[in-house]
């Protein structure tokens, strides 16, 4: 082979190379953010910065949507045992979609002692697509509930996206009205008269019509007979 027909040959497969790579480009994109959360707890106000990561997965017509930290974001004056702690949390959407999200967990499987981070558990939920296009996902309110006390943690520094997800929503119905029991084959709709549905009201009213033209025609024959006689 020339070195001519070599050079063509291998920007050739770079070019397709790169196509491969555009083409397989992923969907979805995946952030760590750091969170500044704002913590309104029974015990006064307290503030904990933590990394928040967000990843959705294909799940039927909708996305699993799974929120992690990875620090403990607040803490309790006195041990929380076994199943004490129930979190849960809001997420922002954005772009092609607007309004928030629900994603709950677990509670705690082990104690956790007081005066330590309390470590949030990985928190999910399930995300229905309303409309397609670019969906960014952000994080929102995190609420700790614990021995009958709550604990509200709100973002405080306008933190990115952790997670965007290009998305397709569910088919809907094709849009077609649907016939309704009062309309005939044209798809015309007819009048409705009462109990009895209008075709059988239609059909009495045209019955009385040709019963009435009949009774005329036959009332001008005998007329016409009588005059007849009478001549």
């Amino acid at each position: 082979m020339s070195k001519q027909k070599r050079t063509v040959a291998l920007a050739t497969a770079a070019a397709l190379a790169g196509s491969a790579v555009l083409m397989a480009a992923p969907a979805a994109r995946a952030e760590v953010v750091n969170v500044n959360y704002q913590c309104k707890t029974p015990i006064g106000d307290k503030s904990a910065v933590s990394p928040i990561d967000i990843e959705g997965v294909k799940s039927g017509s909708g996305y699993r949507i799974t929120m992690s930290w990875q620090k403990g974001v607040s803490s309790s004056p006195v041990d929380l045992g076994k199943g004490a702690m129930n979190p849960s949390a809001t997420i922002k959407l954005g772009g092609a979609d607007s309004g928030t999200m629900n994603v709950t967990g677990p509670a705690n499987q082990a104690v956790v002692p007081a005066n330590t981070p309390i470590k949030i558990n990985d928190l999910t939920g399930t995300y229905t697509p309303k409309k397609s296009g670019k969906v960014t996902f952000t994080a929102g309110i995190l609420t700790i509930k614990a021995l009958g006390t709550t604990t509200t943690c709100t973002p405080t520094n306008s933190p990115g996206a952790s997670l965007t997800l290009d998305v397709t929503a569910a088919s809907g119905s094709s849009g077609g009205t649907q016939s309704d029991s009062g309309s005939d084959d044209s798809g015309t709709a007819l009048p409705q008269t009462g109990p009895e549905d209008s075709a059988i009201a239609l059909g009495t009213l045209g019955g009385t019509v040709l019963l009435a033209g009949a009774a005329g025609a036959l009332w001008l024959t005998r007329r016409n007979q009588a005059a007849r006689v009478r001549r």
